[in-house]
């Protein structure tokens, strides 16, 4: 019997997906010789090109290995290929402008005109914008580029030192003036490489030693500088998100924020509580807590159109759900959602917001309204998709937290009598049944991710609703008005 080999499985996607991604690397490869190359020759254009290509290989590898929903978002993808292209321009640009610069001088040295080149701008914004791991291979990837261009021994050092401490310097930067910090650390590190160098090669007390250093100042001020004016344009242009955007998010004068507490101030101090245990959750399971809280302000922001609706809005006045059938109410409820994405978009918030917000409720189901519906007798048993939130479930670790943060704020107001064994039993019910309904399939949180989350969550409900003790001679409504009041001892310095 003749065995037939199919050749059909050379067409497959991830085949074709590899073949895209190789030439993709091959056209920047060809980018990143052209802007290398000192001299153009057909040799050496083959050669700086294959070098390149081996580097950017290198890059892709680890990106592919430790971050791959980066080469599924093609913005992103784009995004690194510019940082890569760009900081090698700038260089370039840079490195043209020093030399000239230094030719004014008659007894300087051209030579050490590269210690001026802003390199370490490229590491900062990949910091920034993507992640500090990436922005360590981005710096190699960058370092040995540019040690290959200038055939400098030393200047990969240089530059790959500066390009790491400039990512560090910004791995938890909250406020645009970081950036100037940053810098600030740039030039130190800049400094102190250029001492090391000239130590090394016995021109540590020569003239060359004071240019090399004001050369160093001018690289950390011009990364600074450089940082500062690309960073806004290219959060815009991409919608990236960075920690400096979310904390302009977390102001209390955004009109989201303002329409939400006036509107619906009890929604609002609802999504205040959520932040707090979703920022501890948040720090146990290691995703970015800053995020974190800012999409728990705003998940529930659809509730300030019909504030009423809500419960926590709601005062001692029968609620205007009892003039609406089971299935308009939920109807009502369910619309929040929608709302909020709606305000969202129109308010220009970050995608990723914009996502956490359609995803807090996932495909649950409106038990209240649900089993009143049931309960109400009709001819026909309700239909419980009709009942449930339209989705989709949590995508991401962070979505997830605001959901059992949501539930489980919610259904603390319940309890009359909270001591920390109440609260860990609410804790534990409602995360296991969120659990169990199979809401957290779609996410990435593990069973002992879970675990802590509920111990973070127990310890800030207990903070939050612990006892106070009783005012003697003060009726607060509790019951306890005929107590007499204490008898106050004088101080004895009295």
């Amino acid at each position: 019997m003749k065995t037939e080999i199919s050749l059909h499985k050379t067409n497959s996607p991830a085949l074709r997906i590899n073949l895209l991604m190789i030439a993709y690397l091959a056209g920047i490869a060809v980018i990143t010789s052209l802007l290398i190359l000192m001299e153009f020759s057909p040799a050496t254009f083959i050669g700086s090109t294959l070098i390149s290509f081996v580097l950017l290989f290198v890059l892709y590898r680890d990106i592919l290995r430790y971050k791959p929903a980066y080469l599924n978002n093609y913005s992103m993808l784009l995004l690194l290929s510019l940082l890569l292209i760009s900081t090698l321009m700038i260089s370039r640009i840079f490195s043209y402008f020093l030399v000239n610069l230094m030719k004014g001088f008659a007894a300087a040295d051209t030579g050490i005109a590269v210690y001026g080149i802003p390199v370490a701008a490229g590491a900062m914004l990949v910091t920034l914008l993507f992640d500090f791991h990436t922005a360590i291979t981005f710096s190699f990837t960058i370092s040995l580029l540019i040690g290959y261009w200038l055939q400098d021994a030393f200047l990969p050092i240089y530059t790959f030192v500066g390009s790491l401490t400039a990512a560090f310097s910004v791995i938890r930067c909250k406020k645009r003036s970081s950036l100037l910090r940053g810098g600030l650390y740039v030039i130190l590190a800049n400094m102190c490489m250029v001492v090391i160098f000239l130590i090394s090669k016995g021109e540590l007390l020569t003239e060359k030693t004071l240019h090399a250093v004001v050369l160093a100042i001018f690289s950390g001020i011009t990364v600074s500088a450089v940082v500062s004016l690309a960073l806004p344009l290219l959060e815009y242009l991409f919608k990236v998100t960075t920690d400096i955007s979310l904390l302009e998010l977390l102001d209390l004068n955004q009109p989201l924020m303002k329409m939400l507490m006036i509107n619906a101030p009890g929604t609002y101090h609802h999504s205040v509580i959520v932040g707090s245990l979703v920022e501890s959750a948040a720090e146990a399971v290691g995703v970015n807590p800053l995020l974190a809280r800012v999409s728990s302000y705003y998940h529930d922001i659809g509730k300030a159109k019909m504030p009423e609706y809500f419960v926590e809005n709601q005062g001692i006045a029968p609620s205007r759900h009892d003039r609406l059938t089971p299935h308009m109410s939920s109807m009502i409820i369910t619309s929040h959602v929608k709302e909020g994405v709606e305000l969202a978009k129109q308010h220009k918030l970050p995608q990723t917001i914009i996502d956490i917000i359609s995803q807090h409720h996932g495909t649950a189901l409106i038990t209240y309204f649900y089993q009143k519906a049931r309960d109400a007798g009709l001819d026909s048993i309700p239909v419980e998709e009709e009942y449930k939130y339209p989705g989709p479930k949590p995508q991401t670790r962070v979505a997830a937290l605001v959901m059992m943060a949501d539930a489980v704020e919610a259904a603390s107001k319940m309890l009359n009598d909270p001591t920390p064994a109440r609260i860990a039993a609410l804790v534990d019910k409602i995360i296991n049944h969120i659990f169990l309904e199979g809401q957290l399939d779609e996410c990435e949180l593990t069973l002992k991710d879970i675990s802590e989350i509920k111990k973070r969550f127990t310890y800030i409900l207990t903070g939050i609703m612990h006892k106070r003790i009783d005012y003697p001679g003060f009726d607060f409504g509790n019951g306890n008005s005929h107590k007499e009041p204490a008898k106050i001892a004088k101080p004895k310095f009295a």
